[in-house]
């Protein structure tokens, strides 16, 4: 006597792979435009994190505060001074407080 054995054909694999391929199509560039908002949205915070240290400076110190300054005084870190400079790269029409 021959068993039966139940599996899946051929056919419905591919089926699948073709369902999960058209998936994978539509959701990948939604996700790349999400991680560049999600990249603005953190750039822009940096940016107001770095005018309220260099507010607070000013309050402390009788020069005007430069990121250079920002950075030597430990206000901010060198890698929140580049966010800054690059979310001005990006956004060049904006007016900036801080000079580097």
């Amino acid at each position: 006597m021959k068993k039966k054995v139940k599996g899946f054909t051929l056919i419905e694999m591919l089926v699948v792979l073709l369902i999960i391929s058209i998936l994978i199509l539509l959701f990948v560039p939604n996700l790349a435009k999400q991680k560049d908002s999600v990249k603005n949205t953190g750039r822009a915070a940096v940016v107001k994190v770095v005018e309220s240290q260099a507010e607070l400076y000013a309050l402390d110190h009788t020069d005007t505060p430069t990121l250079s300054a920002l950075t030597g005084a430990g206000d901010i870190t060198q890698k929140q001074a580049d966010e800054y400079n690059e979310y001005y790269k990006e956004h060049a029409g904006e007016t900036r407080e801080i000079a580097g």
